[in-house]
């Protein structure tokens, strides 16, 4: 269902490091880079990972991936650093994950309701996307934990048509839940939203 323009425009200013303009795309640095941070897991499979790659500077950030086993059937699951934002697909193709990975955020945005222009805004930056090692363990532990609720999400039967509305559930989980409720994430509340970027800047959800 297509978000509303109030919810579009609450979650521009919770949109890290990019800076979005009502015309084009205008950003705070002079090129634009998304790092995939993989586990042991998957980075064996990947090309080769970059000694220490800088943050990415797209809305979402960095994407962290791991290799998580259901059913005997391997799901790679990917999340956002700066949203928690999850996507779980098959383990296929690992090799080429980076050349890939524009094309599964924009299917996970738009399955969102995320407008085209922003979708477009923010999949249009992900060029290069460099490999690189795990660098939060914060974000590493969320994807414990939305691993471990994976098979509870799962009915019986899954398959691929079915991890759209598991990934709806993973991004509806709190994450931080520690936390004062204040500071409490939840995924689903922070997705890229359409309209012109304002330039200001929260503290990323990975933190703790």
């Amino acid at each position: 269902m297509p978000l509303t323009d109030a919810r579009h425009a609450a979650f521009i200013g919770t949109l890290p490091r990019t800076d979005w303009s009502g015309s084009a795309t205008v950003t705070t640095r002079p090129t634009h880079m998304v790092v995939l941070r993989a586990t042991r897991k998957v980075l064996a499979g990947l090309p080769e990972a970059s000694a220490a790659p800088g943050p990415s500077d797209t809305a979402l950030g960095d994407w962290y991936v791991n290799r998580v086993p259901v059913d005997r059937r391997p799901l790679l699951l990917l999340v956002s650093a700066s949203s928690l934002l999850p996507i779980v697909v098959f383990a296929r193709d690992v090799r080429r994950l980076p050349d890939r990975l524009a094309d599964m955020v924009a299917a996970r945005l738009t399955r969102m309701g995320v407008a085209p222009r922003t979708v477009a805004l923010e999949t249009r930056a992900m060029t290069p996307i460099v490999v690189g090692r795990t660098a939060d363990r914060s974000v590493v532990g969320i994807m414990v934990d939305f691993a471990l609720c994976l098979p509870f999400y799962l009915d019986p039967g899954w398959n691929e048509r079915t991890l759209p509305s598991v990934e709806d559930k993973l991004a509806q989980t709190p994450c931080h839940a520690s936390r004062p409720f204040a500071q409490v994430v939840f995924p689903i509340a922070r997705r890229p939203s359409c309209g012109a970027r304002s330039g200001r800047r929260t503290e990323p959800a990975s933190r703790r």
